[in-house]
């Protein structure tokens, strides 16, 4: 397990040797300014090495920052972000593309999707780009398979089916998991000809599930519209036809709307409220043709590995759960660089506290952010400070299959048990454990000490 000063030395070693002239500069310098004191060329060579060797710790302060972000209560939320319920997912994406006024706007499933190309030459070093909001070169292209449905279909028999391949902001790729999409279809350039089909992402979001979606009626009363696919669609097309309606955080307030389109939410509410809708499955039959976490770059799931010095010292785990992602425009090649809020629940029993830090999320976990905001934290052994563990992270939220191998051979599965995952993990690290891998084999010798903890846990 990579430590936060292993990351910092690491890093002042590799800018020193980068840097090496500063000190020789500063050395020669300070040599010749002693002997020759009115000259200035001494003093000058002396100030530039000055300058470059007090820069070595300070890059190496930033880079290791950027590297390895550290949370901690002095990370304070701006805003109302503090003020979200424990289960509100804020998601601010890049914009859609624009298509046609005329177009309609209605829901697709995917029954297909694959990786037809991310290619970024970035390096895994962080790229910064200035007025584009999702460049091509961070942006991965995905082949889909789209069922179409018709704008007033309520049986899923009707529509049509298009292939095609667009890109897909990295934010907006667990709406594909999820399999539901809203998309503006265009009118046929030609008697004969294929309707445009173009996907509208953030409005993805909303209707796969991943971003959380509440309405206040003219009464007070809040409703919840998750995963209600025909009253988002009916709402989201009322919003495109008077040009926008503002949400706070994940909630429309109907008292801040004008007269006649909060109107409308509210007869779309008091219908829902006669006969409730019942919300759509997490993800649509099928997933499997669709999923997209093998096929894209991320941290290797693991139950973790553990520092023994950490361990011995009373470091510990920690669960944590995004309530806010917001797109930037910077990027690493295995996932975007976001301005996030996590609310992290401390090992001591002390009430959660909110924190707003800016990671770069694996899109590989973008993937499956319709099922679980939920991340790995590892806490110091003092409690001050937080580290995200992204190789747990992605094994606790089911980016790769999680299994135990019992003494007798047999294979224990555990997908679908992040409860049992996370026991593992906790005691696992308790043992000064290390499995760098999502395979806990109990046959190897080293797992001796822990086989029948672990057997335990699995059985419990």
């Amino acid at each position: 397990m990579r430590s936060h000063t292993s990351v910092f030395t690491g890093n002042c070693l590799f800018i020193a040797v980068c840097c090496s002239a500063a000190p020789f500069f500063l050395a020669v310098g300070y040599s010749a300014w002693s002997e020759y004191p009115g000259w200035h060329w001494p003093a000058i060579l002396f100030a530039f090495g000055l300058v470059g060797t007090v820069m070595i710790p300070v890059l190496a302060i930033t880079s290791t920052r950027q590297e390895f972000p550290r949370i901690t209560r002095r990370h304070p939320v701006k805003g109302e972000s503090h003020r979200y319920p424990d289960d509100t997912f804020v998601m601010f994406a890049p914009r859609s593309e624009q298509s046609s006024t005329q177009a309609q706007l209605v829901r697709a499933d995917v029954l297909e999707a694959s990786l037809a190309r991310y290619n970024p030459d970035g390096e895994s070093t962080f790229t910064t780009h200035y007025g584009n909001y999702t460049p091509d070169e961070f942006t991965p292209l995905i082949r889909l398979r789209l069922r179409v449905h018709d704008a007033e279909e309520t049986d899923g028999t009707g529509g049509f089916e298009v292939t095609g391949e667009w890109r897909v902001p990295s934010l907006c790729l667990s709406a594909i998991t999820a399999g539901r999409l809203v998309v503006l279809v265009g009118a046929p350039a030609a008697p004969g000809a294929q309707r445009t089909v173009t996907p509208h992402w953030p409005r993805s979001n909303l209707l796969s599930g991943t971003r959380t979606y509440r309405v206040i009626d003219l009464e007070g009363r809040t409703s919840q519209v998750t995963r209600r696919v025909g009253r988002q669609l009916q709402q989201m097309r009322i919003s495109r036809e008077v040009g926008g309606v503002v949400m706070a955080g994940d909630t429309v307030d109907l008292r801040h709307l004008d007269p006649h389109t909060a109107a409308r939410y509210a007869d779309l509410a008091d219908r829902d409220r006669a006969v409730p809708e019942e919300q759509a499955p997490v993800s649509e039959p099928g997933e499997e043709a669709r999923r997209l976490a093998d096929q894209l770059p991320g941290e290797k799931a693991a139950f973790g590995s553990v520092g023994r010095r950490w361990s011995r010292r009373g470091g510990v785990l920690v669960r944590g759960r995004f309530l806010e992602m917001r797109a930037r425009t910077t990027f690493q090649d295995h996932g975007p660089v976001l301005d996030t809020v996590l609310r992290i629940q401390p090992a001591d029993g002390t009430p959660p506290f909110d924190a707003a830090r800016r990671l770069t999320v694996p899109m590989d976990y973008l993937t499956v952010l319709h099922r679980t905001k939920e991340v790995v934290l590892i806490a110091s052994p003092n409690g001050v400070s937080y580290d995200v563990d992204w190789g747990r992270s992605s094994l606790l939220a089911g980016v790769t299959p999680a299994t135990v191998v019992a003494p007798d051979g047999q294979g224990i599965p555990l997908s679908g048990r992040p409860d049992t995952i996370w026991a593992l993990m906790n005691l696992l690290a308790s043992q000064g454990v290390s499995v760098t891998s999502p395979v806990l084999d109990l046959r190897k010798r080293r797992m001796g000490s822990v086989a029948s903890l672990v057997m335990r846990v699995v059985s419990g």
